[in-house]
């Protein structure tokens, strides 16, 4: 059985804001099972390790939470919901929570399936070590 990819032309469907959160909750109540409940819970961690967490929807329907840049994305399939961490590579994960994408060099994802509990402590871990990453001052560039 093939897994359906989400499209992912940039900048279709894209919302912010209040617009997004209602799409994500329409999202997460489409999802009669276990993903829906997952992608939920998900999205309680993320809000409560980051209050100012921004959420968005882009590439037709894919939740995205950001702070200062991108934190991570909540693609649901039928066999797995995927967060994708776009700086994943640099963030410690002393709990293994990545199990998917390992081999690029920028990001990691965690693979939830049915039935799978998400470590919540690291994963909230994970959620602060990343807006600390987008939030982290720049280091100046200097022309030699």
């Amino acid at each position: 059985m093939k897994k359906t990819e989400p499209d992912t032309q940039s900048g279709e469907g894209a919302a912010s804001g209040e617009s997004a959160t209602r799409l994500i909750d329409a999202k997460i109540a489409s999802l009669a099972d276990w993903r829906g409940k997952a992608l939920a819970t998900v999205r309680a961690l993320i809000r409560q390790a980051d209050p100012d967490v921004v959420e968005e929807v882009k590439w037709r329907g894919v939740p995205v939470w950001s702070h200062a840049g991108m934190i991570c994305t909540g693609e649901t399939y039928k066999l797995a919901v995927k967060l994708t961490f776009a700086k994943g590579a640099a963030l410690p994960d002393p709990a293994g929570l990545f199990n998917s994408s390992l081999d690029g060099n920028t990001r990691r994802a965690i693979d939830i399936h049915e039935g799978e509990q998400l470590d919540a402590t690291a994963f909230k871990a994970l959620i602060r070590a990343a807006v600390a990453i987008n939030t982290a001052p720049k280091p100046k560039r200097t022309n030699i």
